[in-house]
C-alpha cells in the first residue's frame, strides 16, 4: 500500500508562528496563560498545559502575569483589558487575522456597513466583528448575503479559512445590495493552495485521511472538499482513531492536515497505517 503526503499538510505560517511564541512563553515560566486554545489543537494545548500554560475564558480571570493572545486573536475590548490591567501581553495573533481587524475597523470608520464572509461561531470571526464601530453583518453563504437588505456603502472582508468561491458568492450578491462595493481577500493564501492540493491528492487515491482538530473549521473543509471527490475520506485527530477496516483493498492512501496539526501528530498517523499495512499482510 503507497501513502501519499499532501506537501503542504500541517502548520501554516500563522499556527507556526503562534505556537512557538506560545512554547518560548512557557520556557520562561512564570504565570502564563493563552486567551482561548492557543489553536484548534486539543493535542497541543494538553503539551503547554503540561508546561504550565492554562487556557482562561475571559481576562477578567486574571489580574497579573502573562497573556497569550491565540492565533485566531480577540475582540478589541479584551485585548484593550489586558493593556488597562497592566499584564504581559504576548500576541500571537495571525498577520492575516489582524489584517482583517484593520480592515473591517478602518471600513466601519469611513462609512461602511461591514459583511464579514465567515463562521459566526467562530472566535476568529468573533474578534474580527468586534472592530465595528458600525452596522456589521456575518453571512456564511451567497445564499445567506441574499438575505441581507439594501444598504450604501458596503466593505466585505473574510475569514482567513473561506473557500475563494464562497467570498464570490457573497460579492456577488452584495454588488446587489448597495451603491458602493469595497472588497478585501482577506483568505489566506495556505488555505485556498492546502484545499486544492487535496482536491488533487482526493482524485489519485483510494482512501483520504484528513488530520486535525474537530474544532478546527479549515481541517473541517479540508475534509469537505476530500469527502466530495472521495468517498472514503476520514477525518481524525489522532492515530489511535485509525481503523484498519477502512483499507481494505485500498492500494493508495492520501493524508493531509489542517493548518493546526503539528508534524510530530502526522509522523503518528502515518506510522500507524504503515503498521497496520504491515498486519494486514501478515
Amino acid at each position: 500500500m503507497k501513502i501519499i503526503l499532501a506537501q503542504q499538510a500541517g502548520f501554516c505560517f500563522g499556527v507556526k508562528r503562534a505556537t512557538q511564541m506560545a512554547f518560548e512563553a512557557a520556557d520562561k515560566g512564570g504565570k502564563t496563560f493563552t486567551l482561548g486554545p492557543i489553536i484548534h489543537s486539543p493535542q497541543v494545548v494538553q503539551k503547554l498545559e503540561e508546561m504550565g500554560v492554562g487556557v482562561l475564558k475571559s481576562i477578567s480571570e486574571l489580574d497579573n502575569g502573562v497573556i497569550i493572545i491565540r492565533s485566531h486573536g480577540v475582540a478589541s475590548g479584551e485585548l484593550d483589558a489586558a493593556v488597562r490591567k497592566n499584564l504581559e501581553i504576548v500576541d500571537a495573533t495571525c498577520p492575516f487575522v489582524k489584517k482583517a481587524q484593520e480592515h473591517v475597523k478602518r471600513l466601519s470608520e469611513t462609512g461602511y456597513d461591514v459583511v464579514v464572509v465567515g463562521d459566526e461561531d467562530h472566535p476568529e470571526v468573533q474578534g474580527i466583528v468586534s472592530y465595528a464601530k458600525g452596522k456589521v453583518y456575518v453571512v456564511g453563504s451567497g445564499e445567506e448575503a441574499a438575505k441581507l437588505g439594501k444598504m450604501g456603502k458596503i466593505g466585505v472582508v473574510a475569514q482567513t479559512t473561506q473557500s475563494f468561491e464562497n467570498l464570490k458568492s457573497v460579492v456577488l450578491e452584495c454588488l446587489m445590495k448597495g451603491s458602493e462595493i469595497r472588497v478585501f481577500n482577506t483568505i489566506c493564501d495556505a488555505t485556498a493552495v492546502r484545499q486544492e492540493e487535496a482536491k488533487e491528492l482526493a482524485k489519485k487515491v483510494d482512501c483520504m485521511v484528513v488530520i486535525g482538530g474537530y474544532n478546527s473549521a479549515n481541517t473541517k473543509r479540508l475534509a469537505e472538499v476530500c469527502s466530495e471527490l472521495q468517498p472514503k475520506t476520514y477525518h481524525i485527530e489522532t492515530a489511535q482513531q485509525l481503523d484498519h477496516r477502512w483499507f481494505k483493498g485500498v492500494e493508495t492512501v492520501g493524508v493531509t492536515a489542517g493548518a493546526s496539526t503539528p508534524k510530530w501528530l502526522i509522523d503518528e498517523v502515518i506510522e500507524r497505517i504503515e503498521l497496520l499495512n504491515k498486519d494486514k499482510k501478515n
